[in-house]
Order: C-alpha cells, then structure tokens, then sequence
C-alpha cells in the first residue's frame, strides 16, 4: 500500500467536499439556523437522532448546545436521542428498531420543537419515522443527509443534503455543519458576539 498516495487522496477527496458543500448549502444551512434560533427562542428546544456515526453526531452537537461552544453561557434546550440504553433496548425489543426515534419523539417532543434527524444515506428507516412523528405532532422536521437524500426529500425542511456519496466524507460535513450551527445559534441567541470578519 502507498500510504503517502492514500494521505494525499484522502485529503483530496475532503477538500472537493467541503468546496461542494460550501456551494450547495449556504441557504439551506441559514433556513436550519432560523428554524433552531426560533423555536428556542419560543421556549422550545432541538431533538437529536442518527445511527452509529450519526448517533455519535447527534451526541456532541446536543452536548455543545447544552453545555458550550465558544464561551460560558445559559444552557440551550438540546437532546440527543441515542444516549439512553434502558429506553433504546426497550423500544428495540418491545417496539422494534425501526420505531427508536419516534416513541421518543412521541414522549419528549412538543410543537414548535426541532428534530434533527442525521443519515448519511437518508434511507434509515428509523430516522424517516422520527421525522414522520415529529411533522405529525407540529414540530420542525429537519435533517443532514448525503447522496440524494433517499426519503428525506419532501419529508425535511430544511434538508442539508451533502453533495457526496462516500460516507466518510458526508460525515466529516455533518459534524462540520453541527459545529457550525452551534456556533450561529449562540450568536443569534447574543450569547457570543459575532466575529468581526
């Protein structure tokens, strides 16, 4: 194996992604800001879910929410659905798997909140229930995706697909994106004072 040619095509490979992704997903990016800021803003608050690197995902973006980015701050109303063993063992076993997310949704959410599902393929069945729930009980629905999307389009909005069909590469832009929203919801929140560029 020629690890210096695999270094450099790996790197390779990231920067194309973040070049597409920085073209591709201004807006959506923005509209997902707003639709957060908004309902926090309301008293609401961010439910995040995704399987294996996207359940990890979902745990540091919530984590920075509720403890802190850039600098000490109130504490941001944020969740990640992955995290409770008890629970994710007993929706697997008496519910099945695929309805993980939405019994959550079902028991936590409330209108006006922000589910925030993550798949890299958009074609996790139990990430598609989820955002089903959520819409059907008032909440945004809203999800990082990658490839085309499998179902999310029509399903999510705003829907930040990643213009990427290799895995490592979308997920690299996913906890880029979460880092990056993080960062505009405390902003927008007047938690931190907006960089002078």
């Amino acid at each position: 194996m020629d690890l210096s040619r695999f270094f450099d095509n790996e790197f390779d490979q990231h920067e194309a992604v973040v070049r597409a992704t920085r073209d591709a997903l201004q807006e959506p990016f923005a509209a997902l800001v707003e639709v957060c800021v908004a309902s926090l803003r309301q008293g609401g608050k961010i439910l995040f879910f995704g399987n294996g690197g996207s359940a990890g995902d979902s745990q540091h973006i919530a984590t920075e929410l509720a403890v802190r980015y850039v600098t000490d701050r109130p504490a941001i109303a944020a969740i990640a659905l992955t995290t409770d063993t008890s629970l994710l063992t007993a929706v697997g076993n008496d519910l099945g798997f695929d309805q993980l997310f939405a019994r959550q949704i079902e028991a936590l959410g409330k209108p006006g909140d922000v589910a925030v599902g993550i798949t890299t393929s958009g074609k996790s069945p139990n990430v598609l229930l989820g955002l089903e729930k959520a819409r059907a009980m008032g909440m945004a629905a809203t999800a990082l995706s990658g490839r085309d999307g499998g179902g999310l389009p029509g399903l999510a909005d705003p829907l930040l697909i990643v213009p990427s069909v290799i895995t490592a590469r979308i997920q690299e832009m996913h906890i880029t994106l979460g880092q990056m929203l993080c960062g505009a919801i405390e902003i927008e929140l007047g938690h931190v004072e907006e960089p002078a560029f």
